[in-house]
């Protein structure tokens, strides 16, 4: 078996400073890969997401991994592929990429990346009987969900910070992850969230753009806004703009900082055989 080397990144999105935000790690391919192969890279690399990109015909084909599963929307991963795509020399301010969920589009938004990404707002549901002790007992204002994720208003930015929530019961729970989320303390920012998904292999996720596809439609209806800034309570902290200028629309600006460029030693033109 011949050594193949892959260019493989490590990028830190919707980071306002390097060490701070969702570090993706980043794989280019020169063709389509097994998806068991990914998942195993995916795997060893083990980072919330691991984005792929391959050649497609008009674009770029664009999937996500986290160490145990395949995302079929990942927010992060996407601005991060992106910022490593402009860093190689691609040309155009604007990039195509086509993934599990369809086409997504990124802009260059000066130092930012832009998303055009779907809006996908939480509806009402009343609350699983299991919700209060898979949050520790707190009490939450209203829950919904959409297509991925229970989303659960806290009445404070301090009850989000507080929570500690019961990991092992909530990866029981039939959603791809929980978002907390409360009203900004700070008049600077708009809301406030944290994203829990055990279930996926993330205990706790430090910047989720596709969280931000509900959250922003959901707190832009209650402030009467169509621009917000979300903040991600994680320990590394993120920062997530969203605009909400086109229906059906959630456009999510972001900084990606790059923080590692290497190689990936795999099999034979870089995928095992």
């Amino acid at each position: 078996m011949r050594v193949g080397a892959i260019p493989v990144f490590l990028v830190d999105s919707f980071a306002e400073q390097p060490l701070a935000g969702n570090p993706a790690a980043v794989c280019v391919l020169d063709k389509s890969a097994d998806p068991a192969w990914m998942q195993s890279v995916a795997a060893e690399l083990n980072q919330a997401a691991t984005a792929f990109i391959s050649p497609a015909e008009a674009s770029y084909g664009l999937r996500w991994f986290t160490p145990t599963s395949e995302l079929t929307l990942c927010g992060h991963g996407t601005l991060a592929a992106a910022q490593v795509l402009w860093e190689r020399g691609e040309p155009s301010d604007s990039i195509a990429f086509e993934t599990a969920w369809g086409s997504l589009t990124a802009n260059r938004e000066g130092d930012r990346v832009g998303l055009v990404f779907p809006s996908i707002p939480p509806r009402q549901i009343d609350p699983p009987d299991e919700l209060g002790e898979v949050l520790g007992g707190t009490t939450p204002v209203w829950v919904g969900r959409n297509d991925l994720d229970v989303f659960v208003e806290l009445s404070s930015e301090a009850d989000v910070r507080a929570l500690q929530p019961d990991l092992d019961r909530m990866g029981q729970l039939d959603a791809r992850g929980v978002a907390v989320t409360a009203v900004s303390s700070d008049p600077t920012r708009s809301f406030v969230s944290r994203y829990f998904a055990p279930r996926i292999g993330i205990p706790e996720d430090n910047a989720t753009g596709s969280a931000h596809c509900a959250l922003g439609p959901f707190w832009g209806e209650r402030l009467g806004l169509t621009r917000l800034i979300g903040v991600q309570l994680s320990a590394r902290g993120g920062v997530v703009e969203v605009r909400l200028d086109q229906p059906g629309e959630a456009y999510m600006i972001g900084r990606a900082i790059t923080m590692v460029h290497g190689t990936l030693r795999t099999g034979s033109q870089g995928f095992p055989r």
